[in-house]
């Protein structure tokens, strides 16, 4: 009798065991670390790419925020655009969070700072959205992945807008490695089509008077035929736009000719209806069903329209999502390296592929002319040529 009795419990545990363990084993969470600069100059790019990213993933998800069965845990934290501070959260996200991935940071300078993190503790980064090509270039390595355009994606679809023989160009731009690999790449570009790059200044990223610098570029382009045009590159609050301006660089024949921006930064650019340049992303560009659901979903949700960055943490949701499900809902290291290199993937601005000899995101880009209506509050850069991912790939830059 008891000989049957424990048989009976034996098996009935069994039976809990296999019942509950599976299922259990199944759901566990796939847990995903954001490192963003929440605070600071930056705030408004960090706090779009969380909520980005955050749509995105209830997009690709179909408002579940499961991948395969699994529920999706995510840990965002606040770099506060500082490098140590950064390394240290991104340490404690691989270490002690035991995150499978992470996403982020938002400045170029932290971003580099953070790289070699990823590659100590083997564990995929996918930044977004720094824009550094040495990210993807010389200090790359194989756990980076990028969404984000990389500084000469930037250039060649903006050297393409004003770049042809006979033209002079000056360059400004900030004086860490966002503005030094843009304007090095932005020059490459322009004088393979043809352009003059004749000035280049650097200046304090958090600095507030561009009167010296201006006039450096006025000294530089005042003699030189038209069409000559000065090139800014800034991210951020403030730069040297609304001094230009006021500058009166039209008396010389100067234009200005910067790519677009998140809608903040466009209300500055109103006085300058007719630039032409180009744009990672702007809400009305891109003609597919996802930017249809993200505008109309972040209009009803803070009525306004998505911004630049908004698009950005979308992609990084969309390539995170198609990975793992592609991984058949495996998220080690190795299986997600092999699934992404070379994967197509959908965004609100339409496909991109991961790269396989680098990890960039090939993407399209949308080269535009500024209009201004009275009922709209910022430029509008509307587009006049979709450049395809083909159009602006950038050349591959890693040693690798």
């Amino acid at each position: 009798m008891n000989v049957k009795r424990i048989c009976c419990l034996s098996v009935m545990v069994f039976v809990v065991l296999v019942f509950f363990t599976s299922p259990v084993m199944g759901a566990d969470p796939i847990k995903i670390g954001i490192i963003q600069g929440l605070s600071g100059p930056y705030e408004i790019y960090g706090k779009a790419e969380v909520t980005g990213f955050k749509m995105g993933l209830e997009y690709f998800t179909n408002g579940t925020n499961k991948i395969s069965g699994r529920p999706v845990e995510l840990i965002v934290e606040d770099t506060q655009l500082k490098a140590a501070r950064a390394k240290m959260l991104l340490t404690k996200l691989y270490n002690d969070d035991k995150v499978d991935l992470a996403i982020g940071p938002t400045s170029s300078g932290v971003a580099l700072a953070v790289l070699p993190v990823a590659e100590q503790f083997k564990k995929i980064l996918i930044v977004e959205p720094a824009v550094a090509d040495s990210i993807t270039g010389e200090n790359w390595n194989r756990y980076i992945f990028r969404t984000g355009r990389n500084s000469s994606q930037d250039a060649i679809s903006n050297a393409v807008a004003i770049s042809k023989p006979g033209v002079s160009i000056a360059c400004i731009g900030q004086d860490y490695a966002f503005g030094r690999d843009g304007i090095a790449a932005y020059k490459q570009a322009a004088e393979k089509l043809g352009a003059k790059v004749v000035h280049e200044e650097y200046c304090d990223p958090k600095g507030t008077d561009f009167t010296a610098p201006i006039q450096r570029i006025i000294e530089a382009l005042k003699d030189k035929p038209e069409p000559k045009y000065v090139w800014v590159i800034w991210a951020g609050k403030g730069g040297p736009i609304t001094q230009m301006i006021a500058a009166g660089l039209d008396k010389y024949g100067i234009q200005i000719a910067s790519g677009g921006n998140v809608l903040a930064a466009l209300k500055l650019m109103k006085p300058l209806k007719g630039m032409k340049g180009s744009i990672y992303y702007y809400y009305e560009n891109p003609k597919n069903s996802v930017n249809d659901w993200l505008v109309k979903e972040h209009y009803k949700r803070f009525n306004e329209p998505p911004d630049f960055f908004t698009c950005g943490g979308f992609a990084a949701a969309g390539a995170v999502v198609e990975a793992i499900k592609r991984s058949g809902g495996k998220t080690d290291t190795e299986t997600l390296i092999t699934t992404m290199e070379g994967m197509e993937f959908m965004t609100p601005k339409g496909k991109m592929k991961f790269r396989k000899e680098d990890h960039q995101a090939l993407q399209q880009m949308f080269a535009f002319q500024l209009d201004v209506k009275p009922d709209v509050e910022w430029a509008i850069p509307v587009c006049i040529q979709v450049l395809s991912m083909e159009d602006t790939a950038p050349p591959i830059m890693n040693k690798r």
